[in-house]
């Protein structure tokens, strides 16, 4: 016989169990039985600590959800100006989805003549007939414009120089972003820095004399806190074979040394220049992210990036905000300026970066300077 000492795992005695000298010994016979009731406990216990393992994750997950979601509410800036835009002439690119929607649709509301410059003219007309119903202003305006092609931000320029007395904002909205896709432009650029730098950069030289005729003017780009994971190659400023998606971070960083060095440049002419970065947005410009690459993305994008008028609301406020009279060279976040790296404030780099730009995008003697 063997020996279960008291004060062991509570376990049912058998009916064969016997008292002897102090002790609690059973038959041999059942310790089969034995065995088995303590095998059943502990995979009773063992389960229920993976289903609490279980719990732990889920509500911790859970929380961390709820926690950052609320993180992202709190931290939303939103444009406090009541200034209307009446008499004031504004030019926003790349107008029918997204942010660039949404800013269009706040200074139609606030009485801006509004010039949409878009490459797709149907979904332009389409939303320019929506914002007039919606809005009541019939001051709203669609050009054609492919930021991509040098000629046709050429032609876009030559018809607004002709058509306009007055140009008080210029917002570079339009960007694209490809992820595997390797694409190459009509004059050879590589796609997103051609849609995304070269093509504002151009526009802005070609406006420019407008922009000083109706000063005080501004100058918005839309940039992003992604240029954090990019630097320039100097040496190989057009990047026709670096991997698409890494270029999105590289055109981003781009603009704002553009906007720096732009800003040194119209040093009182009285035209400002700044950019900012509108957050990360729940807009069309993922749809060039493959599955399944897309499948994480697309539950991230819903559950924490912002609206598109959420995300609009930084480019509103350097649209039209009086806290922005005179300030230039600035970079913002959520309504409020922001610290830059240090490197992307080079002044030298600035400057080479610039006459690199000049060379891609073909400015002629004829051509306005900055």
């Amino acid at each position: 016989m063997s020996k279960l000492r008291q004060g062991h795992s509570p376990v049912v005695i058998p009916s064969s169990l016997k008292v002897k000298g102090g002790g609690l010994y059973f038959l041999a016979e059942e310790v089969p039985l034995l065995a088995k009731n303590i095998m059943f406990l502990n995979v009773i216990h063992w389960t229920t600590l993976c289903y609490l393992a279980v719990a732990a994750v889920v509500g911790g997950a859970v929380l961390l959800i709820v926690a950052l979601r609320l993180y992202v509410c709190y931290t939303l800036g939103v444009c406090k100006s009541k200034n209307k835009m009446d008499g004031k002439t504004v030019i926003i690119t790349g107008c029918t989805s997204g942010i660039g929607k949404e800013t269009a649709r706040n200074l139609a509301k606030r009485g801006a003549k509004l010039i949409m410059a878009c490459r797709n003219l149907d979904l332009a007309n389409k939303f320019k007939d929506e914002l007039t119903k919606e809005t009541g202003n019939a001051n709203i305006h669609v050009r054609k414009l492919d930021l991509s092609s040098l000629q046709s931000v050429r032609e876009f320029a030559r018809q607004i120089n002709q058509e306009e007395s007055r140009l008080d904002v210029l917002i570079h909205n339009a960007g694209t972003a490809e992820f595997l896709k390797k694409k190459v432009t009509e004059d050879g650029l590589e796609m997103t820095m051609a849609t995304n730098q070269f093509g504002p950069f151009l526009l802005t030289h070609l406006l420019i004399d407008l922009l000083k005729r109706s000063k005080p003017s501004r100058i918005v780009v839309v940039a992003s806190e992604l240029y954090r994971l990019a630097s320039l190659n100097l040496d190989n400023p057009n990047p026709t074979t670096t991997f698409p998606g890494y270029l999105y971070y590289v055109s981003k960083y781009a603009n704002v040394v553009f906007t720096l060095e732009l800003a040194r440049r119209l040093e009182g002419t009285g035209v400002t220049a700044n950019c900012l970065h509108p957050g990360m947005i729940d807009s069309e410009i993922w749809r060039n992210v493959h599955a399944p690459f897309s499948w994480p993305l697309k539950l991230i994008v819903k559950l924490f990036f912002k609206t598109p008028e959420q995300g609009a609301q930084t480019s509103i406020h350097l649209a039209v905000s009086d806290e922005l009279n005179g300030v230039s060279g600035k970079y913002f976040m959520d309504c409020a300026e922001r610290g830059l790296s240090r490197g992307i404030q080079d002044t030298a780099t600035g400057k080479k970066y610039w006459e690199i730009c000049e060379n891609i995008v073909k400015l002629q003697p004829s051509d306005p300077k900055i």
